[in-house]
């Protein structure tokens, strides 16, 4: 059966759905004030958990008396209609009697309509914009047209044109290469114009193009969405049009405005597109200023985002071992920044290059303490300082002092826990790790200590701790 007899099929077996289904309600009700709300609402629970469970035959019978009930849900949510195109699809790949499939695929078709409806005329109102909404359904519909319902390219074609129209650049990437086989199946077949097929390539092209540049998680789909496009595009080509065709429209817009950059910008675009050889004296000319000018905006932008941006310079410089390139950008960060906690961070920073890289010890404490008080529940400056003072500790003295350094590190672990329990862990393997180092009972009695006697460490640490072995 060829596609043009199976658009008379659907047309009658979409009556045939209409008949069958004599007492579904095509106005977007909803369930709200209904007599009916709660069977509805129970109907509509019941079978959105067999949808959930991947269960589409317990899900129809339940998903029936919710759709007929309240085709619209509350208003708020579209799942009556997008569920069910789900389901109909479902028992359509199943389906071996031809008859059942044709009425299957008008069902389908009638749902992509009644919702698209229920959004243009306000019955559904959901927190993403009405009209992106319509758009996205005239995609998807136009989609299962080429894929599972096989409907006539000329249907499908007036279909994906809406679709592309409306979602502009927000056309999802599945759309692209139907759309570019149906224009070019109904060009071969002298069905679309030059100018009609030029217009679907160009769509195609710019939509691919800007999700490309700015979708980061699909603009690989949109890659290959676009590969495909073209190579489809590719064997008429020069029946839709030519770089002579292309530089006559785009010399006039030049020229109205030779010295703007989005418009140098967008000319070369459109003459790389057709394919102009890059020794045209147009391009060549256009792509000589496209470069001047880039060169100076980036080195502007650079120095602006510089400028913006001091914690990422800051990253930078310690990446390349500037310690203190880092700590001064550190430092300008906080001057740019109100909030008590990324100070904090940014303190916790420059702390860690101070102790770590610089070997100021004195210094990085006194920023950790900063840090600590900038963000009162964090326990990594607490860390910090007891790193600081673990590896200070053998520089502390004689043996005795040097292991009152490792209980003043401990107690810093010891705090780092108590204000932060996320850093409980870390800190318990730290003190583990370190209370081998505790003074000896007898070390401590040779100096007149005992435990819980005060002992102030030696050297820069200079804290007062109490004995204990």
């Amino acid at each position: 059966m060829t596609r043009k007899h199976k658009s008379i099929t659907l047309i009658l077996f979409s009556a045939l759905a209409v008949l069958c289904f004599s007492n579904l309600n095509a106005q977007c009700n909803t369930w709200m004030g209904s007599p009916e709300e709660g069977k509805l609402t129970d109907a509509h629970t019941i079978y959105r958990g067999h949808m959930k469970a991947k269960d589409l035959d317990s899900a129809f019978e339940h998903w029936k008396i919710a759709y007929e009930g309240a085709p619209a849900a509350d208003g708020k949510r579209d799942f009556h209609y997008t569920d069910g195109i789900k389901i109909y699809k479902h028992l359509l790949a199943k389906e071996t009697d031809e008859t059942k499939k044709e009425a299957h695929k008008a069902m389908i078709l009638k749902l992509y309509d009644e919702v698209i409806a229920c959004f243009e005329n306000g019955s559904i109102k959901m927190k993403i914009p009405a009209e992106e909404r319509v758009a996205y359904l005239h995609g998807r519909k136009a989609f299962d047209m080429y894929y599972d319902l096989r409907t006539p390219y000329t249907e499908t074609y007036q279909v994906l044109s809406m679709a592309v129209t409306k979602g502009g650049p927000n056309t999802e990437y599945i759309v692209l290469a139907p759309y570019a086989d149906v224009t070019c199946n109904l060009f071969g077949e002298k069905e679309l114009s030059p100018e009609e097929a030029r217009k679907a390539y160009s769509l195609i092209n710019e939509i691919a193009d800007h999700n490309i540049t700015n979708n980061e998680k699909y603009g690989s789909y949109y890659k290959q969405a676009k590969e495909s496009a073209l190579g489809t595009f590719a064997p008429y080509e020069n029946h839709i049009f030519d770089c002579a065709y292309f530089k006559a429209k785009v010399q006039p817009q030049y020229d109205a405005n030779p010295d703007d950059p989005a418009n140098i910008k967008e000319c070369i675009k459109v003459l790389k597109r057709q394919g102009c050889d890059a020794s045209d004296p147009l391009l060549t000319e256009l792509e000589n200023k496209w470069s001047k000018y880039a060169a100076s905006e980036n080195a502007k932008r650079q120095a602006e985002f510089e400028s913006s941006n001091p914690a990422m310079m800051a990253k930078k410089a310690y990446d390349s071992g500037d310690y203190a390139g880092a700590i001064a950008k550190y430092q300008e960060a906080i001057s740019n920044e109100s909030d008590a906690t990324k100070q904090g961070e940014y303190y916790f920073r420059i702390a860690s290059i101070k102790g770590r890289k610089l070997k100021k010890y004195n210094d990085a404490r006194a920023d950790a303490k900063k840090a600590a008080q900038l963000k009162p529940n964090w326990g990594r400056p607490w860390m910090l300082i007891g790193d600081l003072y673990a590896k200070g500790s053998r520089n502390c003295g004689d043996s005795f002092m040097q292991r009152c350094a490792v209980l003043a590190a401990i107690d810093k672990y010891s705090k780092a826990k108590s204000v932060d329990p996320s850093m409980a862990s870390e800190a318990s393997e730290r003190i583990g790790k370190y209370s081998g180092s505790k003074p000896t009972q007898e070390e401590a009695f040779m100096r007149g200590y005992k435990s819980g006697s005060s002992v102030k460490v030696s050297c820069w640490i200079g804290e007062t701790v109490k004995i204990r072995f």
